[in-house]
């Protein structure tokens, strides 16, 4: 049974939120970075990517970097620019994209939980991306930034957003870069706070949706705290780190498409006879093209789209990994006709989230920057849940998450 537990949140005052609230550390560059939050001192990116105070060429993993992190994140405090509520509570938070809205119920969720399994995964992480952010809550004791859950539907929850949503939030803005809505709610009468606890209680498992390498870290140190605490009672605040969770039936998961430099050796008239070895392959002319249901598949190439439809006995339906579209084009495509076959490493393959659209692929393949592009159908969240409750991991690059969480809008101190 999953166990959370509300918190006191650090915040910014409500007249200051657009101005504070931004992107996830991982989701753009330094440079981006610098960019966006420009002459703005309030810019939550002079915490989560303080790199941005140097001169361009200083690492983000520079200590320098960790010390300025946690020297804003103090100034911050300090000047009002964040702070804290005088009680535990949860929170709820509302985006909206495309007329989609989607929500989610912030949580102190359990360390232990995340180790012994009752958090489920899909994704490995690597230890170089977890001891980056575990340096980051380490330092800063707190989980500046959420990591994003997925819960099975949940009509009581369901109920209880209803009606607090119903009611003037505590926060609403556009966000700039994206023009995706943002809503905040406060969840703090004592009553309501016992529904949640109780409600996520009688739940099996929580799953992770996006923030594999957060939450590890925001666990990892959670538990190194505990090892190092000879008075430790597991009541301490760090054996638990912030997470959103909102039901699965409500997420938006977005096509992770792929571009490849070269075809291997074979001319473009040869690499489709060799597709149509294993694809029913239709030429659909110069407008795009998306897939339109699992195991079909659009490529791109020599500024004509084709549809790929898969064709009986190269997939076993009953195994889950294996049916996944992405693993379907990873071995019939990528693997057995273009040679790529680490997908983490190999330099000839890159990716391009559904989010930037299919002329993201096109510009790229006309440009002359890669040879052909392959768009696939988004993985569902019944499939992602199905590998995560058989203990099972999908292949890289397999989801993309929209919208992003903002980061911001409150933060959890470990102590």
């Amino acid at each position: 049974m999953a166990t959370i537990r509300p918190f006191k949140g650090l915040r910014p005052p409500r007249d200051i939120v657009e101005r504070v609230a931004c992107r996830p550390y991982d989701v753009l560059s330094s440079e981006e970075a610098r960019a966006e939050a420009g002459d703005n001192e309030m810019s939550l990116y002079h915490v989560t990517k303080a790199e941005i105070d140097f001169l361009e060429g200083v690492s983000e993993s520079d200590p320098v970097v960790y010390e300025k992190s946690v020297e804003n994140f103090r100034l911050f405090q300090e000047r009002g620019w964040l702070v804290q509520d005088e009680k535990p509570m949860y929170y709820i938070y509302a985006q909206t994209m495309n007329g989609h809205t989607q929500y989610g119920v912030v949580v102190g969720a359990s360390v232990e939980d995340y180790l012994s399994g009752v958090i489920k995964k899909h994704e490995l992480t690597r230890r170089d991306k977890e001891e980056d952010r575990m340096v980051n809550v380490r330092t800063n004791d707190a989980n500046i930034e959420p990591v994003f859950f997925a819960y099975p539907d949940n009509d009581v929850l369901d109920a209880l957003v209803a009606r607090y949503t119903a009611l003037e939030p505590e926060y609403r803005f556009t966000a700039p870069d994206d023009g995706f809505g943002h809503a905040f709610w406060l969840i703090d009468k004592d009553e309501d706070i016992r529904v949640v606890t109780e409600a996520f209680a009688a739940m099996p498992a929580l799953y992770i949706a996006d923030g594999h390498h957060r939450s590890a870290a925001a666990a990892l140190v959670g538990a190194e705290k505990a090892r190092l605490n000879p008075s430790y009672t597991g009541d301490e605040e760090y054996n638990f780190f912030m997470a959103v969770c909102f039901p699965a039936s409500q997420l938006t998961i977005l096509d992770y498409n792929r571009v490849v430099k070269d075809l291997n050796g074979f001319e473009p008239e040869q690499f489709l006879e060799a597709l149509s070895a294993r694809f029913k392959v239709d030429c659909m002319g110069r407008d795009e093209y998306k897939p339109q249901a699992l195991h079909e598949f659009s490529l791109y190439m020599e500024r004509n789209w084709y549809r790929l439809t898969l064709l009986p006995g190269f997939c076993d339906e009953t195994d889950p990994i294996g049916a996944l579209d992405v693993s379907i084009s990873s071995r019939l495509i990528l693997d057995e006709l273009l040679g790529i076959r680490d997908l983490r490493s190999d330099k000839r393959i890159d990716f391009v989230g559904g989010l930037r659209g299919l002329q993201e692929l096109k510009a790229r393949c006309d440009s002359g920057e890669m040879k052909a592009a392959l768009a696939l159908y988004p993985v569902t969240m019944e499939q992602i849940m199905n590998i995560a409750d058989r203990g099972e991991i999908m292949p890289p690059k397999a989801t993309w998450f929209e919208p992003k969480l903002r980061s911001g809008l409150v933060i959890h101190k470990l102590s």
